[in-house]
Order: structure tokens, then sequence, then C-alpha cells
């Protein structure tokens, strides 16, 4: 597993986080929104998961009856990701990041993103550019 010191920066980022036993990072309990950290070795892997597994809760995940509580859902998502990552991501980003990384859906394209500095112009590239 990855470094205590990623996990309790992680943590910062998403208050009211806990590893269950499972080895999934909970960031949220009540959206029922984690990533599996026992399977990360790297920070690299951490902040893979961070963008694939959390962006949709930053734009567009709905879990709540109220309206207002699915708002500050993504508030708490979209700050913590940008804290976590150093980043300044809208919420426009997020629905880009989530279209192209969401769920792991192009595994490699996150990492060339992460490597690029987050460059959104990586998101729309397509294989082999």
């Amino acid at each position: 597993m990855v470094d205590w010191a990623v996990i309790r920066r992680l943590g910062l980022s998403f208050p009211g986080w806990f590893i269950n036993a499972q080895g999934e990072f909970i960031a949220h309990q009540k959206a029922n929104v984690y990533f599996n950290i026992s399977t990360c070795k790297s920070e690299l892997d951490v902040k893979c998961k961070v963008l694939e597994w959390f962006s949709r809760a930053a734009c567009k995940s709905t879990p709540f009856r109220r309206a207002v509580d699915n708002t500050a859902l993504h508030i708490f998502f979209l700050n913590g990701i940008n804290q976590y990552l150093d980043t300044r991501f809208s919420v426009e980003d997020m629905r880009e990041i989530y279209t192209y990384l969401g769920n792991a859906c192009d595994h490699q394209k996150t990492i060339r993103f992460i490597e690029s500095g987050y460059d959104m112009t990586v998101l729309e590239e397509q294989d082999g550019e």
C-alpha cells in the first residue's frame, strides 16, 4: 500500500474520511464515494484514482433528494480534489475530466493527464497523438 504520508495528505483534503476493512478509502460515507487504496503502490496511483473515481461526485452525482445536499457534495469533492492535487479545476473542468477519465475508462490517458501537469488539452487527444 502507498505511504501513510500520502494517505494523511489525502485525508486532509476529504474531512471525515476513513479506510475500511476492505482497504477502501471512504471519502464520503453518506454518498458512498470511495476507491480501493490498498491497490495503490505510489502517489501517482492515488492521483489517478482521485480523478477517475471522484470526478463524478465533483460535478454530476445526485445521491440525495435535496438539490442543496447534492450541490454541497459537488463542492466537497471539487474542493477536495483541488486541495489534494494542488489544482484549480472548475465544475466544467470536472465534467470534462469525468467524461474522458471517469470510472478509469482510459487509465493511460489519466496518467498522461497527470504527467502533463493537468493540461486539459490532453483529455481530447486521440490515442497515439
